[in-house]
């Protein structure tokens, strides 16, 4: 009897222990394997990826105009606000009322003009860091985005996370590693090294202007309009870009080598970083800018597996390893909802998952299955104690 009653009180001590950490990394509410893997998770899991690919597209035309000895990186993102600008900023131009682009640029023109400035810098100093330090330096670098992004939106977005998430991101940067130790066990650790320094600080300073611009992307897709972004990012970045394009690439343009393979391949380049730009808001607006950070690791894996038959890159194992890691460290962030400082803790859990069901619509049935669920969960919570822990009376 008294063995019964000991092994009765040890299981109910585990259950309650493991209750209890559960709730520090995952949040006060208890979750089911229902409520967790929601379509809305598989759809974020799916929709990241395809971003990846997006960026796999672009990395794979960029290397092939570099080996045909183009390096004109200004003019390439030149021709992709062009299009956003001939798509977007026109659909802003044609609206009525306070959504028009005019009424837009009287109030906040300035904010979107630094908001593409700090888009355009960004993806020009990742570019010319190539010039200056390696492959593996970037790889590993360009990670502080995430950092940078999680403190911004702490400030600024009011974003609160939970311990799960910042175990989520350890585990995707765990990934990464790996994958860096597999670019030089199969020696592409490519790169200059000739002003290391000068290099490493590039990619550091075009992390934080990534965080910035994907903070202020964020905030704008999630509270005025994803079109109204992206038209005004289209307007400014033409503007940029192309001055800044006249400035530097005045005489690398006019030697470049025209024909049809140059032409298909700046076109590919540009439909890929149309398509990035025109849908990453959305995926940034069902989720965050970090969770869609997180999902892009993976990006330079989609680019290996793509040179291995292209380019004839080397391959090893931990690339597997490296994708399964970052992939689940992704899963781990995007399972539990982070929440806003200014709402309670366990309402937002419940406006995630509820939001995921098909049969809950209008918000009276929210409040009802909220009031509904509190009161189950403290039936069974009861009904399990009295179960578990019976043998010690």
């Amino acid at each position: 009897m008294d063995r019964e009653v000991g092994e009765d009180s040890f299981e109910c001590g585990s259950l309650g222990t493991l209750s209890r950490w559960g709730k520090f990394l995952c949040g006060p509410r208890n979750l089911t394997l229902k409520e967790v893997f929601t379509w809305k998770l598989f759809k974020t899991i799916v929709m990241g990826q395809a971003l990846s690919m997006l960026i796999c597209g672009t990395a794979v035309t960029c290397q092939y105009l570099a080996d045909a000895g183009v390096e004109t990186s200004v003019l390439q993102s030149f021709l992709n606000y062009t299009l956003l600008l001939l798509t977007y900023t026109l659909v802003l131009a044609f609206r009525r009322g306070e959504n028009n682009i005019i009424q837009i640029l009287k109030k906040k023109w300035w904010k979107y003009f630094l908001m593409a400035l700090t888009d355009v810098e960004a993806n020009y100093t990742v570019v010319k860091a190539y010039q200056f330090t390696t492959l593996t330096s970037i790889q590993l670098l360009d990670c502080f985005v995430i950092p940078v992004l999680m403190v911004l939106s702490w400030i600024f977005l009011k974003t609160r996370y939970r311990p799960l998430h910042f175990v989520a991101v350890a585990v995707c940067l765990l990934g990464v590693g790996a994958m860096v130790g597999a670019d030089l066990l199969a020696g592409r650790d490519q790169g200059s090294s000739s002003h290391v320094l000068l290099g490493d600080g590039l990619v550091l300073v075009s992390a934080a202007l990534y965080a910035v611009s994907n903070v202020c992307q964020e905030y704008t897709v999630k509270n005025l309009s994803r079109v109204e972004f992206l038209g005004m990012i289209g307007l400014f970045g033409t503007l940029i870009s192309g001055l800044q394009m006249i400035i530097l690439e005045s005489k690398a343009i006019p030697d470049i080598t025209w024909n049809w393979r140059t032409c298909l391949l700046f076109v590919a380049y540009t439909l890929c970083m149309y398509g990035l730009y025109s849908f990453m808001p959305v995926v940034v607006k069902m989720t965050s800018a970090t969770a869609v950070n997180l999902s892009l690791l993976t990006a330079d894996l989609f680019s290996l597996f793509c040179g291995l038959f292209l380019f004839h890159y080397s391959f090893t194992g931990l690339y597997i390893v490296s994708f399964v890691v970052i992939t689940l460290g992704f899963i781990m962030f995007n399972v539990v909802p982070t929440y806003t400082a200014d709402q309670p803790y366990a309402t937002n859990d419940e406006a995630y998952h509820l939001a995921s069901s098909a049969d809950v619509q209008q918000e009276g049935g929210v409040v009802d299955r909220l009031q509904k669920e509190e009161h189950d969960d403290l039936d069974r919570t009861v009904f399990n104690h009295k179960a578990h822990c019976n043998g010690l009376y």
